[in-house]
């Protein structure tokens, strides 16, 4: 807290930034080398990948940040028209961000809901649901994990 306080009130004096950096904790320093990123799910630079074997075929995959095998991985999860996912669940907790297309999901225990493009939904981890994209174009899902990116069939079904 208190380098935010002298960073405010250096800004507020007309102090250069350039002079309070030295303050700035070195994970900061590092996170700033980071580069922006900006990536549409039609592009033709993404490297698409076969989801889990369990899965509807053409269902795909494309990470766009971060090692799927590490924490804090976000990928586009790509579902072909009328398609279902079948009943499983996630060892991390999930938010995610319908792009493209209308998603019904249904987590265990709870009722349908239905995602439209640009509509935002957050999964617990563990909870195992199903999924049918509605629509006549890819459901494109972007997925942000808390933890390792995983999928596990379950035989619970929704209803």
């Amino acid at each position: 807290m208190f380098i935010f306080k002298n960073l405010t009130l250096g800004i507020a004096a007309g102090v250069s930034l350039s002079i309070l950096m030295p303050q700035l904790p070195m994970a900061w320093a590092a996170k700033a080398k980071e580069v922006s990123i900006v990536k549409a799910w039609e592009s033709q630079d993404l490297k698409w990948g076969p989801a889990p074997a369990f899965m509807p075929q053409g269902t795909e995959l494309t990470v766009l940040h971060g090692d799927p095998s590490k924490k804090n991985a976000d990928a586009f999860f790509k579902v072909q028209p009328k398609a279902t996912i079948p009943p499983h669940w996630h060892t991390s907790a999930e938010r995610m961000i319908l792009v493209s297309g209308e998603l019904h999901v249904t987590y265990e225990g709870q009722e349908k809901t239905i995602l439209k493009s640009g509509n935002y939904a957050y999964g617990p981890a563990k909870l195992s649901h199903d999924a049918y994209c509605a629509s006549e174009t890819p459901c494109v899902l972007f997925i942000a994990f808390e933890g390792p990116v995983d999928a596990h069939p379950t035989a619970k079904a929704s209803k």
